[in-house]
């Protein structure tokens, strides 16, 4: 049981983004050690006391970077910071404990034809709910672990990464249980190679795309901790402009991007450096997308947004403001009830979350926006492209988290986005990771950390063709938690297997 929970935590720390060496296919031992701590287990207790804290360590090692920001900008001191990934994990390791819970109800009573879609569709209702409950947080989706690999993620264009998820625990569930040399195993095998098989023929298709634009993101690296004291404002402008027109001075653009508050200071307000702004887009012809903070006045003063500009070279600007915001780091969840509780990084106050998903019109161009962590919620992606995006873009700021794995993880949950929506995705962050992905999960262009940087893609797709996960995305959310409810069903009125015909030998 220990070897098994050590293969798993490891799996997983080597398989998703990490400082050490990146083996996505190791990412497999989790549902695999999972599965097997599930059905070995002498106890149902003993099943879900092994599956949680093999949970908690996961989810705790591949977070250990949330301390950063709560120390370097939430101003706590290390004594306390330290302790948020483990808390993190404690709550996490929940899930893998439900999960493992489940699992064990339905190998003790399913055969293994039912079995393994069982075990993919409880993964697949884990992952979901992990997203979706208590704001959501869908960062370690087994699926971004094959990010690196666009033969793999294909699937994500059919079953969105939840599902994808959820039939890879499966592969690697099914041989835990059933054991190496058993028919599921065999079947598991058939099924991956057909994964690989329509994987390959999927990136072979030509995108079907109408139309492609240049695309330049200039990544400034302004250093967070100088970011908003109001002597950098006119330096940081500098920056940024003096980036763009040295890249536009080798090759013409139809679009820049600047990363999430890029601009910190209030353009709505007008002033000298959002004329210096508008008076430089103006000169270069290029439509520009920049990050800056906004508000609106209310009766009771003014709500503050974290707004996505584009400004056209005829000055006309439209806005996108942040609908999912960074618990903690944008807002205080209950905060009119959490008084003594503050924001744990800078900025310039609690925002509100925006309300429309409508695209960004430029020409050709409809840009789907994502600001910062909104990339890695699969239903932002999916209502921008139902209000007619045929383009993602996503403007981040990940210097929080200094040179750790939190920009690669964000990349390859972003990097899902694409697929499933079958859009190219414009990523331009301030720090870094920068990048163009075609609509299949392919990198077009990227950027380093902590270099500043103007970074060109010539020919980024313009889609208006939608992808089957797109089009049934109703059916695919809601179908696969009914099938786990309606397998599960089935294994409650089944009795329990005799033990010499039970895997592991379950004792319930």
């Amino acid at each position: 049981m220990i070897l098994a929970a050590f293969l798993a935590v490891c799996g997983a720390w080597f398989g998703l983004a990490n400082p050490v060496a990146r083996l996505p296919l190791f990412m497999l031992l989790l549902p695999a050690g999972l599965a097997y701590l599930a059905c070995r287990a002498e106890t149902t207790r003993q099943a879900a006391k092994w599956a949680y804290w093999t949970g908690a360590l996961t989810a705790a090692g591949n977070l250990y970077w949330t301390c950063l920001p709560v120390h370097d900008f939430g101003g706590m001191p290390w004594v306390l910071a330290t302790p948020v990934p483990v808390l993190m994990g404690l709550v996490l390791g929940a899930y893998a404990a439900a999960l493992a819970l489940a699992w064990r109800f339905g190998a003790a009573r399913l055969p293994a034809w039912l079995f393994v879609p069982y075990a993919a569709a409880a993964w697949t209702v884990m992952e979901m709910l992990r997203g979706t409950l208590f704001t959501g947080f869908p960062w370690l989706t087994l699926a971004g672990a094959f990010s690196p690999w666009p033969m793999a993620i294909q699937g994500a264009a059919y079953l969105g990464a939840y599902g994808l998820s959820g039939l890879l625990a499966a592969l690697a569930a099914g041989p835990a249980v059933y054991g190496l040399f058993s028919r599921p195993t065999l079947a598991v095998i058939l099924i991956a190679a057909g994964l690989a098989f329509l994987g390959n023929r999927r990136l072979a298709d030509p995108v079907p795309k109408i139309a492609a634009a240049h695309v330049t993101i200039v990544q400034g690296n302004v250093d967070q901790s100088r970011k908003w004291a109001p002597e950098a404002e006119e330096e940081t402008v500098d920056k940024y402009i003096d980036l763009s027109k040295r890249a536009l001075s080798d090759a013409p653009s139809d679009l820049l991007v600047w990363p999430e508050t890029s601009m910190p200071f209030f353009y709505q307000d007008g002033g000298h450096l959002a004329q210096r702004v508008r008076d430089f887009v103006a000169s270069a012809g290029v439509p520009l997308v920049f990050g800056a903070p906004a508000y609106e006045r209310t009766l009771g003063g003014h709500v503050l947004y974290n707004r996505a500009f584009l400004l056209a070279p005829d000055g006309r600007a439209a806005g996108y403001d942040k609908e999912h915001l960074v618990p903690f780091g944008e807002y205080v969840p209950l905060g009119q009830y959490l008084t003594f509780i503050g924001k744990l990084v800078e900025g310039v106050g609690d925002f509100k979350p925006g309300a429309s998903a409508a695209p960004l019109r430029q020409g050709d161009l409809a840009l789907g926006t994502l600001i910062c962590y909104e990339a890695i919620f699969p239903e932002l992606a999916q209502k921008r492209v139902e209000a007619g995006a045929n383009v993602l873009v996503n403007i981040s700021n990940d210097a929080w988290f200094g040179d750790t794995a939190a920009p690669r993880q964000h990349l390859d949950l972003a990097l899902l986005r694409a697929v499933e929506q079958g859009r190219a995705l414009i990523r331009g962050t301030n720090t870094g990771i920068s990048a163009v992905i075609d609509p299949r999960g392919r990198v077009m262009a990227q950027g380093g950390l902590f270099t500043a940087l103007a970074l060109p893609c010539p020919e980024t797709p313009i889609v208006s063709e939608t992808t089957w996960y797109h089009r049934y995305y109703g059916l695919i959310t809601w179908g696969l938690p009914a099938l786990f409810a309606l397998l599960g069903l089935a294994a409650c009125l089944r009795p329990v297997r005799s033990r010499d015909r039970r895997p592991g030998g379950l004792t319930l």
